[in-house]
């Protein structure tokens, strides 16, 4: 079994200037291996001024900074690469956006096939879900496990397990052979704040890798 990391999600809607100490908040209290922009129903000078104050707190820190959604202002905005689901920007164009060094994560929520494919396109990562019900994210899918020991068995590529998920059942899907977990609420709706939630998370993950 490889080493599973957390791979963070901001919320949907935030202030930069009141986020950016509760993002550095998250990355010192422990491992993190990305945290993804990912704001909703905002103009592009909205999403531009976020990733000002809010990349150089994760750069400062070795922490890959991910945009959501739009390979084309990863690239404008120089982050580190972009994610995309079923409804934004389709894997071969952002692939094509982005070029061979930015990273390119896609959503693929409980396909195999979607999963294979974007492998095919070059993507960097993978990411299956939900596995659980989301307070940040309602989604009709449900991804089994199962799809993870499939995926980390057969497949190089790295798996991103999304949806739900807190120190209380992360177990299961970091036993089950996912690289890194995607959470929201989990750190950043922590009632010690996300310092808290991170070192949970990371703590729960490090009990299962034993287990």
């Amino acid at each position: 079994m490889t080493d599973c990391q957390l791979y963070l999600i901001t919320p949907e809607s935030l202030d930069p200037a009141t986020f950016a100490p509760r993002l550095a908040e998250a990355l010192d209290a422990g491992p993190v291996a990305a945290v993804q922009l990912r704001l909703k129903n905002v103009d592009d000078d909205t999403i531009r001024r976020a990733v000002d104050v809010l990349q150089p707190i994760t750069h400062a820190r070795d922490v890959a900074f991910i945009m959501n959604d739009r390979p084309d202002l990863a690239v404008a905005c120089g982050c580190d690469g972009a994610h995309v689901g079923m409804d934004d920007t389709d894997v071969v164009t952002a692939r094509r956006i982005l070029g061979a060094e930015l990273q390119l994560g896609v959503s693929c929520y409980d396909s195999r096939d979607m999963a294979l494919r974007a492998g095919e396109a070059e993507a960097d990562y993978v990411a299956f879900g939900a596995f659980f019900p989301s307070p940040s994210k309602e989604t009709e899918v449900r991804a089994d496990p199962a799809l993870l020991t499939w995926w980390s068995s057969m497949i190089e590529l790295p798996v991103v397990a999304i949806g739900g998920i807190t120190p209380e059942n992360c177990g299961t899907l970091v036993r089950a052979g996912a690289d890194f977990l995607s959470v929201i609420s989990a750190v950043w709706s922590h009632p010690d704040g996300p310092g808290a939630g991170v070192r949970a998370m990371n703590a729960a993950i490090a009990a299962a890798e034993t287990d």
